[in-house]
């Protein structure tokens, strides 16, 4: 059985507010620096919920109006606030706020699940409380891939006969609680002829390696995301190689942050692999490699 005493991960919050003033939060790692609103550029056809561009640093930096791409009202001072500029998915870009309020540090246990509910809910991957005030975690990979997917998703390389054979053996597990995250995968492994099974967290994911144990479809490869509320991938990947059922199961994991500030957390933690989202030919490359090494388990 999955032990449910998985050592928590500290996380660090930016907190941030809109014309609501409701608090807001990204996760730190995905922030690159915070400046005032500066001069923009507006181009032509360019997205409704793109402010414009701005120059940083002499590199052109895309601007998104965040109030309007999560359907929130808008500021009062459309040239005011300040610039999140986040660094994920391989990207820069810079999120329009009212203003910025502080910096927190919890336990990715204190993130919950999002109440379910439709509007601005839907952009949001997790609650918390601050001082007794409702917190709502962004999933700011919905909001950038609403505006503009990633170019860099491409098409999978075609693949060998001793790669497809490789594949067949693999029984794999995605796991994501960002849907958008998880529909990008799932389209790399459709593309390439894979059904595999899906979980939105950590403990869902656990459930369903417990059903499939024993079964023709028992899993063997994970590819999880990090950055999960309750339980993030870092605990995720501890709980299985805690577990004599899931220690020997091949676990890559798959985030918006750069794979190579985490690949020694990756590694400590006791994942196989890390890659940062999103590059299709480049999961096909750590599917294949993760397909490789649980082959002899497999038969």
């Amino acid at each position: 059985m999955a032990s449910n005493n998985a050592r928590a991960d500290s996380l660090s919050l930016l907190l941030f507010t809109l014309r609501s003033g409701k608090l807001m939060a990204i996760n730190l790692l995905k922030v690159s620096e915070i400046i005032p609103c500066p001069a923009l550029t507006r181009l032509p056809e360019s997205h409704p919920h793109v402010k414009g561009v701005a120059t940083l640093r002499g590199a052109a930096l895309s601007v998104i109006d965040l109030s309007r791409a999560i359907g929130e009202m808008p500021l009062l001072d459309p040239n005011g606030g300040c610039l999140i500029v986040t660094d994920i998915s391989r990207s820069k870009q810079g999120l329009h706020v009212q203003a910025v309020s502080k910096i927190i540090h919890c336990l990715s246990t204190d993130i919950r699940p999002p109440p379910y509910g439709a509007g601005a809910r839907s952009f949001i991957t997790g609650v918390t409380q601050v001082d007794g005030a409702l917190v709502q975690v962004l999933d700011i990979e919905k909001v950038i891939h609403g505006i503009a997917p990633n170019a860099d998703e491409g098409v999978p390389s075609e693949l060998s006969m001793e790669e497809a054979d490789l594949l067949g053996h693999a029984n794999i597990l995605v796991v994501d609680d960002s849907q958008v995250a998880l529909q990008q995968s799932l389209l790399t492994l459709r593309t390439l002829g894979i059904e595999c099974h899906t979980a939105r967290s950590a403990r869902e994911a656990i459930a369903t390696l417990l059903e499939l144990q024993g079964t023709p479809e028992q899993i063997n490869v994970v590819v999880s995301d990090i950055e999960m509320s309750e339980m993030d991938g870092y605990a995720f990947t501890r709980t299985l190689r805690d577990t004599p059922d899931f220690k020997h199961l091949y676990v890559l994991l798959h985030t918006s942050l750069d794979s190579a500030m985490n690949s020694e957390k990756a590694k400590a933690a006791g994942a196989d692999a890390v890659l940062t989202k999103f590059s299709s030919p480049e999961l096909t490359e750590c599917l294949i490699r993760a397909a490789r090494a649980v082959a002899p388990l497999a038969e």
